[in-house]
């Protein structure tokens, strides 16, 4: 299998950390993706549960605009030299 059609870990954590954001992605020691939840935000990441997971589909187009750009000004640099 390649690694395009293998499944990526994503590895969940919970915290409790009022000076924390509610939600947090970030890379794990082998650039896996991470996941914290910070329970001291239960009731409002519960209210908007739906609202969070509808966000999937806007995160991935702003993550492409800027994927995009870079590679736009990557190509722009390359033609230059």
């Amino acid at each position: 299998m390649q690694e395009s059609e293998t499944k990526r870990q994503v590895e969940f954590r919970l915290i409790r950390d009022d000076d924390m954001p509610p939600v947090i992605f970030k890379p794990d020691e082998d650039d896996n993706v991470t996941v914290i939840i910070n329970q001291t935000y239960a009731i409002w990441l519960s209210l908007n549960r739906k609202t969070i997971a509808g966000c999937s589909e806007a995160l991935f187009d702003k993550i492409d605009e800027m994927l995009t750009a870079h590679l736009s000004e990557q190509r722009m640099y390359e033609r230059m030299e």
